[in-house]
């Protein structure tokens, strides 16, 4: 990526994160940011998942979304899954990295969800063509 500057909310939060062949992965829900040499700011990671998401919700609805999602991790420690930046190869419509969905390993929410309730879902299925 250029050293270039942007609009963070219009050019990156809740993004559709894809892989290079285009599957998606999840959305941008918060960045991980750091100081520059310069003072200003640089982005580190982009960030994703429920407990990224729930603090930029308000009031109960972000805080049950980070219990929910605390309380239902197998980690210990959860924290949000983490993309460093430095797999970012293009920012437009969508965010395209250079890993593809499973090397990258992050998306195991989104898979279970649409394994378990979307595709149960009565029309949920694309027809076959």
């Amino acid at each position: 990526m250029t050293d270039e500057t942007f609009e963070l909310k219009l050019r990156l939060l809740d993004r559709q994160v894809v892989d290079p062949d285009g599957a998606m992965i999840c959305k941008v829900d918060d960045v991980e940011l750091a100081r520059a040499d310069d003072g200003g700011f640089v982005v580190t990671a982009l960030l994703a998942g429920p407990l990224a998401l729930g603090p930029r919700l308000p009031g109960r609805l972000g805080r049950w979304t980070v219990a929910l999602a605390r309380r239902w991790s197998e980690d210990p420690e959860p924290q949000p899954r983490r993309i460093p930046f430095e797999r970012v190869t293009e920012l437009g419509s969508a965010v395209v990295l250079d890993r593809s969905r499973d090397e990258l390993g992050i998306a195991r929410l989104e898979d279970w969800m649409r394994t378990h309730v979307i595709e149960r879902i009565p029309g949920s299925r694309h027809a076959s063509e």
